[in-house]
């Protein structure tokens, strides 16, 4: 595939595992930005190149679509994250294969599995950008900088072109299980808050409100909890917020995520917290809850789905009392039973997020090619899953899965529930890991599934597109 402007054709061409980028152009002067050999032969000019960050930017100075997009003009949206760098053309393809008018956000990965990988924002964002020229995709495509602690990711995924930032104030959310004091409001961070203990019990004590289903009469036991639990991450969402936006030199769009803690977001605290942030002066386009149990890496849902719509329900309800703003599922890979559910609950106004179910695919590759490579990222994710497991939700026991994979249909194993949840989970310790001989495991990993590309993308684009179609089927006729 490739893509093309009056004076420009670009593409990727194969070498075996190598990739290179191949141009050919009308005049030197359209290749000048370009970085590479050139050859000449009348008036036809090529050059081939590396797949560096320099050729990445002047590609997207050449290619608008090339350039991420805002995504909240665009009801539903779902983002596909790529752990190495070599999904996206598999991805692209099942976005334009299910139809209907679903956002893409191909560039995706969070800063802690960056940081995990030795990958930079730019070198996530320059993937995206080749693999998007393989698929030969001009439709527009987002690009999330996600799960952000600290202005430093912010600074990098600014640095990077990045256009959609997923602020996540998680670790300063309080445990409010034992409940709550008087003492521990008072002593919450007032003045950053820009506010008082007295003016939050004047605003929300005795108020009512709607979430859809039902209306929740708010007490000033919910209050106290509300401001304890949260009150601190407001503060730091708020610290996040103002970074960006007062750094942004282009144009960027906001996520809050409050998903990765251990207790559920209760109805009155999602208000609570849209409120606070409206107040100090946020505007947002998604917002990620902690929603009912059920929401395990890499499987189907586990927990009880009416449940769960009633849940959807409400915090939709909510978002519209604010403008609006999408409902976002992080830790959606693979959920296939519930995305026609999130589609209805939400009235298609939702943001999907899946990750670590594309790795898996090139882990079949690898298994299919490479049995031995796979063996070895076997071993090292089932070690290290009793310390990986301490960040995600999982309920995997690694004793239920074979030591020996002796005689072990491989893909079978992979797509097994245990199994999965332990490779999901372990592929920061097996990629940055090293084989019996020394040897790297992520760039043997590279070269397997480079070899084999075109069926890694086969099966990318036919599982990302089991994810992709209740939400293409729900945007029909909008």
């Amino acid at each position: 595939m490739t893509l093309r402007t009056d004076s420009l054709e670009a593409g990727i061409r194969y070498d075996g595992s190598a990739r290179h980028l191949h141009l050919t152009a009308r005049s030197s002067d359209a290749l000048a930005p370009f970085e590479g050999e050139t050859t000449a032969a009348g008036d036809v000019h090529e050059l081939t190149g590396p797949l560096s960050t320099t050729n990445a930017k002047a590609l997207q100075a050449a290619f608008p679509v090339l350039r991420p997009q805002l995504i909240s003009g665009h009801r539903t949206s779902v983002g596909t994250g790529d752990r190495t760098g070599l999904a996206t053309p598999g991805q692209a393809r099942a976005f334009g294969a299910v139809g209907g008018d679903v956002m893409p956000v191909l560039a995706q990965q969070s800063i802690r599995e960056m940081d995990r990988l030795g990958r930079s924002a730019q070198s996530v964002m320059d993937e995206a950008v080749f693999g998007l020229l393989e698929a030969g995709w001009d439709r527009g495509f987002g690009a999330d900088c996600d799960h952000i602690k600290s202005t430093d990711g912010i600074d990098r995924g600014l640095a990077a072109g990045f256009t959609m930032f997923t602020l996540d104030p998680g670790d300063l959310v309080a445990d409010v299980t034992g409940g709550v004091s008087e003492a521990d409001a008072a002593a919450l961070p007032w003045d950053q808050l820009e506010d008082s203990l007295a003016a939050v019990r004047t605003r929300y004590v005795g108020m009512t409100v709607d979430v859809g289903h039902s209306q929740i009469e708010v007490t000033e036991e919910d209050v106290l909890t509300a401001a304890v639990k949260y009150g601190r991450a407001v503060v730091e969402a708020i610290r996040l917020y103002r970074h960006a936006t007062e750094n942004a030199q282009h144009e960027i769009e906001i996520e809050f995520a409050v998903d990765e803690t251990a207790w559920l977001t209760t109805f009155f605290e999602h208000y609570y917290l849209a409120s606070e942030l409206k107040r100090l002066g946020a505007s947002w386009f998604s917002f990620a809850p902690r929603y009912v149990d059920g929401f395990e890496k890499g499987l189907d849902f586990l927990g009880d789905t009416e449940e769960l719509r009633t849940n959807l329900e409400a915090h939709h309800a909510i978002s519209e009392q604010f403008g609006g703003y999408k409902i976002s599922l992080h830790s959606g890979s693979d959920k296939f039973s519930i995305y026609p559910l999130c589609v209805e609950a939400t009235d298609g106004h939702v943001h999907l997020k899946t990750s670590g179910t594309s790795y898996l695919c090139g882990l079949e590759i690898v298994a299919a090619h490479d049995p031995e490579l796979f063996a070895a990222i076997w071993d090292i994710s089932r070690a290290s899953y009793v310390k990986a497991r301490a960040s995600y939700q999982v309920s995997a026991q690694e004793d239920r899965t074979p030591t020996s994979l002796d005689g072990v249909d491989l893909v079978e194993l992979i797509r097994s529930d245990d199994a999965r949840q332990i490779l999901h989970v372990g592929y920061g310790d097996s990629l940055n890991g090293t084989d019996a001989a020394g040897a790297s495991i992520h760039d043997r990993f590279l070269e397997v599934v480079t070899a084999h590309q075109e069926q890694h993308t086969d099966i990318v684009a036919e599982h990302i597109g089991r994810h992709l179609a209740p939400f293409a089927a729900g945007t029909a006729g909008r």
